[in-house]
């Protein structure tokens, strides 16, 4: 007997496998903008509603014009990975599973594939296994997490209860990150109400690492609680901070040290010893922020906060109402480590992906990954007038065209109009820079071959304008 499931999700299949089929030679970025989406899109709200088919097939048909090929193997802007066909599979089952990952009653299935996939990740990484693991949307929520159980740690040790007496009349908390800092480390302390004023910014080098010996003369002079935020992967050129130096000058300061590693983690899963290296000294941190859908390459929205004291995260995130029924036992309530509580189970992706792959999977991914970044700074600086602005440490490449801002911003619009590939543009320094990202599972050397010489193309085409 046939379910009334089985015609729209036919339909959707059919539609998806095309969308993915098309993925390898379409055309990267999107085709059409707001005006083109909301004429093709925009209706009153029907009455009587519409036929599900119709919309199904309207849905697909402008997603050819309005989407971009974010996930095709030619994408290289904002750090944005592809998703694994287990992966992507397996986020199918969530959402037809349409579990309420909140607490373990709800579903057993979502709490324990969970709970394995944190476990598995800190083995990965080689982090403290008894750290607390929360799934969330992205590193934004991953910093917001870790950072609220820092607050927590922090005014615990100055004897204030922050959960229970807030912020007003609690000691001052300084917090101390690189100038290169990602813009949601700032975001995370708007939200929860330190506000940028805290922020004590330290001066990087030229590849965007904090200088760790001006974080050494300056935490004598912070007087109070104090968190110190570094960063494994810097987004424009994919830089370390100097992690093992940076957590012995906060531990000696009674500081807590949050990491930045929203790409920059995956590293410690790295088969080459060079790659982890760059990391080295990260297990010493008290907190980690990561991203499963740029390296671990499964779908939307999946982030890992990770905190080394499980009291402290449980603490600064656990909630509980009469009406719930929560574990006392060793089952997992999600709700106990993330800020949310009805939401999807995105952890199960992460599982399917880590048990798919296994650890050689994962470091053939990343050293993958990392080899095509080299391989876009050997082809382009071969080019005279190309300047790769720093050293190419992971996955991230940072180019300028012709020594000038104009022309390397041309060049970037000039790639994004072509369609071969997408990459993003940045300011490094003061100066325009095209940034490329290489996150894909399904990169190949002739994904970067057709790319750079695109790049080059269109950049040779402007110079002799």
């Amino acid at each position: 007997m046939s379910s009334p499931f089985d015609p729209l999700l036919d339909r959707a299949h059919r539609h998806a496998s095309a969308f993915l089929d098309d993925l390898p030679q379409r055309f990267v970025g999107a085709r059409a903008g707001r005006g083109e989406m909301m004429a093709a899109l925009d209706a009153p709200l029907p009455q009587q509603g519409e036929d599900p088919a119709a919309v199904l097939d309207l849905l697909a048909v402008q997603s050819g014009r309005g989407a971009s090929g974010c996930a095709a193997p030619r994408y290289f802007g904002f750090v944005i990975g592809g998703s694994l066909p287990v992966a992507l599979a397996a986020d199918w089952l969530v959402s037809t599973w349409d579990q309420n990952a909140g607490i373990h009653v709800i579903s057993p299935l979502a709490a324990a594939l969970e709970e394995i996939a944190a476990r598995w990740l800190l083995e990965l990484f080689d982090l403290p296994r008894e750290s607390g693991v929360g799934f969330v949307t992205g590193c934004q929520m991953a910093h917001f997490t870790c950072l609220a159980a820092a607050r927590h740690g922090v005014l615990r040790r100055a004897g204030w209860d922050v959960e229970a007496d807030g912020l007003n009349g609690a000691p001052r908390i300084h917090v101390v990150a690189s100038r290169e800092a990602h813009v949601t480390v700032e975001v995370a302390l708007r939200y929860l109400g330190l506000g940028m004023r805290a922020l004590v910014q330290v001066e990087s080098d030229d590849q965007g690492r904090m200088q760790d010996q001006r974080l050494r003369e300056l935490l004598p002079t912070l007087q109070g609680p104090v968190i110190v935020c570094a960063q494994a992967g810097n987004v424009n050129t994919g830089a370390f901070d100097r992690l093992r130096g940076i957590a012995a000058a906060a531990h000696a300061h009674g500081a807590w040290l949050h990491v930045d590693g929203a790409f920059g983690l995956w590293a410690r899963a790295s088969g080459e010893e060079a790659v982890r290296g760059l990391a080295d000294g990260i297990e010493l941190a008290d907190s980690w922020a990561t991203d499963a859908h740029k390296w671990l390459n499964v779908p939307y929205d999946s982030g890992v906060a990770i905190v080394r004291d499980a009291g402290d995260h449980r603490d600064a995130m656990t909630s509980s109402a009469a009406y719930l029924i929560q574990t006392g036992g060793a089952e997992r309530d999600a709700v106990d480590w993330v800020p949310e509580f009805s939401r999807r189970a995105r952890g199960i992706p992460v599982y399917a992906a880590l048990r798919a792959l296994g650890r050689d999977g994962v470091a053939d991914l990343v050293d993958r990954c990392c080899a095509r970044a080299r391989q876009f700074a050997g082809l382009l600086s071969a080019e005279a007038g190309v300047t790769i602005l720093a050293d190419v440490v992971l996955n991230q490449v940072l180019v300028r065209f012709g020594d000038d801002d104009e022309l390397t911003r041309a060049v970037v619009a000039g790639i994004q109009a072509d369609g071969t590939c997408w990459a993003s543009g940045t300011t490094w320094h003061g100066l325009a820079a095209m940034r490329i990202s290489v996150s894909n599972w399904a990169t190949s050397e002739d994904d970067v071959a057709v790319s750079a010489d695109a790049m080059l193309r269109v950049f040779r085409s402007l110079r002799e304008a």
